[in-house]
């Protein structure tokens, strides 16, 4: 039986399977039919440590370095993909929130976040504006003392559930990002639902409406907000996708090998079939590649090398094709079975195709990638 990690503890990769098998795979398939994650997995998630992966220790974190985050993030996109995206969601609110919020945000946000009581939420999209954050239209005006906020935010993870969000929007023209509390006065949430896959993301449109928060609430310089503080952000989210789309693509792998060898047709297990082999063999290739460019962006992201941000591109964009090409194979292996609501192929091939498409779609980093690489 498995004994929970004290919240003190540093979660390991190990730690996190038991964990993942034992308290997220069960109740994957209702998560995903309820659209929800339930509140008191996100209490559990902190007893493990999951919810401070991003913070230092001073804080109440756990700061692990990026080999582990990233074998905790395929842990968890392994065992399923929502929960995996919504500590994303974490890691790209604390992550610059420790670097560029004030000492006063650190210490009433972080240990709240790390001990489950705070989940976090950060509002990039709008209904008009996707990738291209420069061109964000949510307005922002510093006045007698107060940051006030009109404009719309579209496709909010974790909207439904938040507790703070980290904002961004445009103040004379220039970034800024700011924390607004739920239940501030002009903060509307709008719950929104049938999202195709990560469906128990629990996304929401925001709309801020004369939305006044303290102009302590700004996190970082006016102007470092889309170039310093979004794009922070951002590139810590890519790797975790990255990381757990590995793993998406491992549990494909895992329930289609299964699935194969007690599946018999003319008188032999699939997977004794050769073309049935070749998608396995390409399964196979496609997540180990994908967890060695996970590892090779894991490791220049210790060091702190600015080579880091072009290879964490290229990982995030290979492995969350290789999810997508693992389901397609998963869900050709499964046949109509694999067709069938909850059965978890399906959902893999649902949630596979979300990876390509959040913290920048494959030709949103097809272009990144030839910019970086002077093409």
């Amino acid at each position: 039986m498995n004994t929970p990690l004290k919240a003190t503890a540093v979660p390991t990769a190990l730690a996190i399977r038991q964990f993942v098998d034992t308290h997220i795979l069960p109740q994957a398939a209702q998560m995903d039919q309820e659209q929800e994650i339930p509140r008191a997995l996100f209490t559990e998630m902190a007893a493990e440590g999951l919810t401070g992966l991003a913070i230092p220790e001073k804080y109440g974190g756990t700061a692990v370095d990026y080999a582990t985050l990233g074998a905790i993030h395929e842990e968890l996109g392994r065992g399923y993909a929502s929960v995996q995206n919504a500590c994303t969601v974490f890691g790209m609110v604390c992550k610059p929130l420790a670097r560029f919020g004030s000492e006063a945000q650190k210490h009433k946000w972080l240990p709240a976040i790390a001990g489950g009581e705070v989940i976090p939420a950060i509002a990039i999209t709008e209904p008009m504006v996707g990738s291209d954050i420069a061109k964000l239209e949510t307005e922002a005006v510093q006045e007698d003392g107060q940051i006030i906020l009109n404009g719309r935010k579209k496709y909010i993870t974790l909207g439904q559930i938040a507790d703070v969000f980290l904002v961004f929007a445009r103040l004379n023209g220039r970034g800024v990002a700011v924390l607004v509390e739920r239940g501030t006065a002009g903060l509307q949430i709008n719950p929104m639902r049938g999202l195709m896959g990560l469906r128990a993301n629990m996304i929401a449109e925001l709309t801020f409406e004369h939305c006044s928060v303290p102009v302590e609430n700004l996190v970082g310089k006016i102007g470092f907000g889309f170039t310093h503080v979004a794009n922070y952000a951002l590139d810590e989210g890519r790797y975790t996708t990255a990381c757990g789309s590995v793993g998406l693509a491992q549990a494909c792998l895992e329930q289609s090998i299964h699935y194969a060898s007690e599946r018999v047709q003319f008188g032999e297990p699939l997977r004794k079939h050769q073309l049935v082999q070749k998608m396995l063999s390409e399964m196979i290739t496609g997540s180990k590649a994908a967890r060695e460019l996970c590892a090779a962006a894991g490791r220049l992201r210790e060091q702190g090398d600015p080579a880091a941000i072009t290879e964490t591109l290229v990982a995030k964009y290979h492995a969350s094709k290789a999810a997508v090409h693992a389901a397609d194979h998963a869900l050709q292996i499964h046949g109509a079975s694999g067709c069938m609501s909850g059965c978890p192929v399906e959902r893999f091939y649902r949630d596979a195709k979300i990876m390509e498409i959040i913290e920048g779609t494959s030709q949103m980093h097809e272009l990144q990638i030839a910019r970086n690489f002077r093409l």
